[in-house]
C-alpha cells in the first residue's frame, strides 16, 4: 500500500545485551525469584509449553521442583486433566488431605486395583464410617501370590497402628516417623476417622528441594489449560476444585471477543484463581486482556519451533519487539508477561527477559526430555523424541476425533504447526540447570542481581550478519 508506514522489528539473533558494569562475585549470586502472575511467585523463570508433547504430570511436577511451572495440556478429557493435576499436587506435600484408602473386606487384587502396581505404596484401611482401622504396604503384598487375600490379613491391624491427630507439626510428625520406624502415619480426628496422611519421603523431599515452589499446603504449584469454547467453564471449575494454581486460557490468537468473554466470564465465576491469558503481540493485546482481568499475559505469535503461523497466514511479530512493546504495556498495569516460543538457548532466555519478560515458555527444549510425554524413537543410532505444534495437522485431527467432530474429513483442517523431532536431552533439571547457569550469567554481564534489575539496567545493540557470525565459534573446528 503506498505511504504505509512500516516498521522495523527484531529477534533475539538481531541483537546483544550490552556488557555493563557488574558487582556481583560470581553468578551464583544472581536471584532468579520472579513473579508467574501478579499474586504467584516462582524461584526459576521458566515455565513448560502446554503442549501435548511436552506437559503432563511428570513434567509439571519436576518443572515445580526445579522453581518453575508445568501447564498441563488441554488436549485430553477433563477427566483426564483433572488427574494429571491431582498426580502433581500428591507428589509432595507435607500431608496428603485425601489419602488412598480399602475397605478391610476387600482384595489384594483390588488393592492394586485402586493403584498400579508401579505406583503401589500403600492404602489406609477404613470402615465405612472412614475409620481408620490399618493399613497395608507394598512390603504386605510384595510377594502375595493370591490376590484373592482379604487385606484384613495382610494389613497392619488397628492395635498395632500408630496414627496422631491432624494439625500435627512437621517436627513432631518427625519425631513419631522415626521413633516408631515407620514410613507412613495416618492422621486421625477424635472419632479416629481419617484426615490425611504424612509419608517419611515426603518430608525429606521438603528438606532436599528448597528451590521447588508449593502452595500454602505444602503441595508443588501446577498450572492447567482451558479453551474459550463448549466444556471451558465445566473443565476450569474441575480444574480448580483438584487444586490448580493457575489456569492459562488456551488461543493462538488471543486479542480476539473470544477471549475477552472467556477472561471475563472465568473472572466472574472463580475470582480467587489467577489466569494467564494469550497469546497476543502487541501493546493493545495486553492492554485489553489485562483489562478484561487477565493477571498474566502470554506474549508470542509465530516464533515456536513447531510453528509455521506466520508462513501459512503471514501474520506475526518477530519476538523480541513483541516483548518489548508487550512489557512496556504491561508495566503501567502490574502485570507480568510471559514470553512464549523461539528459546533455543540460556542467552535467548536472558534476552527475552531483558526486554522485560517477567518468565519464559519453553517447548522444544523440554520436549526431548524423560518426562516429557512424546514418545522416543531411534534414528542412525541416536535417540529422539517425538514433538509437535498444537495447531500441526496431526494435532487438530486429534481433537477432532477426541471431541467427537471427526468424520474422517478433514480437508477443512489448515495446519499451522508441523511434527517433528527433537534431540533426546536426558533429565528436566539437567536442562533446567544449564539454562539457570546461563540466564545468572547473562545477569551479571548485565550488572544486574535480580530479574527486576536486569529490565531496568538492560541495554540491546543491534548487530549485524558478521556480528552473528563473530558471535559463534568459527576459524576453528569444533571437535
Amino acid at each position: 500500500m503506498s505511504g504505509m508506514d512500516i516498521k522495523e522489528a527484531l529477534t533475539y539473533d538481531d541483537v546483544l545485551l550490552v556488557p555493563k558494569f557488574s558487582g556481583l562475585h560470581s553468578r551464583k549470586d544472581a536471584d532468579t525469584r520472579t513473579k508467574l502472575t501478579k499474586n504467584i511467585f516462582l524461584n526459576s523463570p521458566v515455565i513448560s509449553a502446554n503442549m501435548d508433547t511436552v506437559t503432563e504430570a511428570d513434567m509439571a511436577i519436576s518443572m515445580a521442583r526445579e522453581g518453575g511451572i508445568g501447564i498441563i495440556h488441554r488436549f485430553m478429557t477433563i477427566e483426564q486433566e483433572v488427574a494429571e493435576v491431582v498426580k502433581v499436587k500428591r507428589a509432595e506435600s507435607y500431608v496428603i488431605e485425601n489419602p488412598y484408602t480399602i475397605l478391610a473386606d476387600k482384595t489384594v487384587r483390588d488393592a492394586l486395583g485402586t493403584l498400579s502396581p508401579k505406583d503401589f505404596k500403600g492404602l489406609v484401611v477404613v470402615d465405612k464410617n472412614n475409620v481408620a482401622i490399618g493399613i497395608i504396604t507394598h512390603r504386605d503384598i510384595m510377594f502375595e501370590n493370591n490376590l484373592a487375600a482379604p487385606v484384613s490379613e495382610l494389613m497392619t491391624p488397628k492395635e498395632k497402628l500408630i496414627t496422631a491427630r491432624f494439625g500435627i507439626t512437621m517436627e513432631e510428625a518427625k519425631q513419631i516417623l522415626h521413633g516408631h520406624r515407620i514410613e507412613k502415619l495416618p492422621l486421625v480426628d477424635s472419632d479416629g476417622r481419617l484426615c490425611g496422611l504424612i509419608v517419611t519421603k515426603d518430608l525429606v523431599r521438603l528438606e532436599q528441594r528448597s528451590n521447588a515452589v508449593k502452595d500454602s499446603k505444602g503441595r508443588l504449584l501446577v498450572g492447567a489449560a482451558v479453551g474459550v469454547k463448549d466444556d471451558y467453564l465445566e473443565r476450569a471449575a474441575a480444574l480448580a476444585s483438584a487444586g490448580a494454581d493457575v489456569l492459562l486460557i488456551d488461543i493462538a490468537h488471543g486479542h480476539s471477543d473470544l477471549m475477552l468473554n472467556a477472561i471475563k466470564e472465568l473472572k466472574k465465576n472463580f475470582p480467587k484463581i489467577d489466569l494467564i491469558a494469550g497469546n497476543v503481540a502487541t501493546a493493545e493485546g495486553v492492554k485489553d486482556l489485562i483489562t478484561a482481568g487477565a493477571d498474566a499475559v502470554k506474549v508470542g505469535v509465530g516464533p515456536g519451533a513447531n510453528c509455521i503461523t506466520r508462513i501459512v497466514t503471514g501474520a506475526g511479530m518477530p519476538q523480541l519487539t513483541a516483548i518489548l512493546n508487550c512489557a512496556e504495556a504491561a508495566k503501567h498495569f502490574g502485570v507480568p508477561i510471559i514470553a512464549d516460543g523461539g528459546i533455543r538457548t540460556s542467552g535467548d532466555l536472558a534476552k527475552a527477559l531483558a526486554a522485560g519478560a517477567s518468565t519464559v515458555m519453553l517447548g522444544n527444549l523440554l520436549a526431548g526430555t524423560d518426562e516429557s510425554p512424546g514418545f522416543t524413537i531411534i534414528k542412525n543410532g541416536r535417540k529422539f523424541k517425538a514433538s509437535r505444534g498444537m495447531a500441526s495437522l496431526t494435532a487438530q485431527m486429534d481433537r477432532k476425533l477426541k471431541t467427537g467432530n471427526g468424520s474422517g474429513d478433514f480437508s477443512e483442517i489448515v495446519p499451522e504447526g508441523v511434527e517433528s523431532i527433537v534431540p533426546y536431552r536426558g533429565k528436566v533439571s539437567e536442562v533446567i540447570a544449564q539454562l539457570s547457569g546461563g540466564l545468572k550469567s547473562g545477569m551479571s554481564y548485565c550488572g544486574a542481581k535480580t530479574i527486576e534489575e536486569l529490565h531496568k539496567n538492560s541495554e540491546f545493540v543491534k548487530i549485524t550478519d558478521s556480528g552473528r557470525k563473530e558471535s559463534r565459534p568459527h576459524d576453528v573446528d569444533v571437535s
